[in-house]
């Protein structure tokens, strides 16, 4: 009789094991389904998990830059918007026509007061106290305009992103956590 006792043991463990599995699951999957997402944005969701920790390109045909000090950090450069998509005409309208996209692919919230995104020519982007929750995003536009949490701006007067460039997100430490290149010759 103890053997049964043993084994019904293991049988419920082995199915508790799954269950905690499959609730660890659910809150990324019910996320995508409360968001109006279909399961294909929970494997994009991993995908950017992926390019954030080593993965080396980002399904736009853009190549991941070298020199990630911490691949482990949630935060990673989404989308890039560059004056290639545009007319350079320094209109505000154009300048925040163009942007990078910097993405929270953790769960738990990151404020990203002292973070840096750069470009090849050392234009600096400084950020101010801004929490970004887990799964959203924020653009960083080139012109003026009024921060919030979805966007916020440079208030330059010229394009920054180049048809050839690079940006460099940097943490509050000064590592640089990700990189996007993207033009003819990409990189540095």
């Amino acid at each position: 009789m103890s053997a049964s006792r043993t084994t019904r043991r293991i049988v419920a463990t082995v199915l508790a094991s799954g269950a905690l599995v499959a609730a660890a699951a659910l809150p990324a999957a019910a996320d995508v389904h409360h968001r109006g997402g279909r399961v294909g944005d929970l494997v994009d969701l991993a995908r950017q998990y992926d390019r954030g920790h080593g993965g080396h390109n980002n399904g736009r045909g853009h190549d991941r830059g070298r020199g990630h000090d911490d691949r482990r950090s949630p935060i990673v450069i989404g989308e890039v918007r560059h004056d290639g998509f545009g007319r350079d005409n320094r209109s505000n309208r154009a300048l925040n026509s163009e942007w990078v996209e910097v993405r929270n692919i953790g769960r738990a919230p990151v404020n990203l007061r002292g973070y840096t995104i750069s470009d090849r020519d050392g234009n600096t982007y400084r950020f101010r106290n801004l929490r970004l929750a887990g799964g959203s995003s924020v653009k960083v536009h080139t012109g003026r305009g009024f921060d919030s949490h979805r966007d916020v701006y440079q208030d330059r007067s010229r394009q920054v992103w180049n048809a050839r460039d690079t940006a460099t997100l940097r943490n509050d430490r000064g590592r640089v956590i990700d990189q996007e290149s993207w033009g003819r010759g990409r990189g540095r």
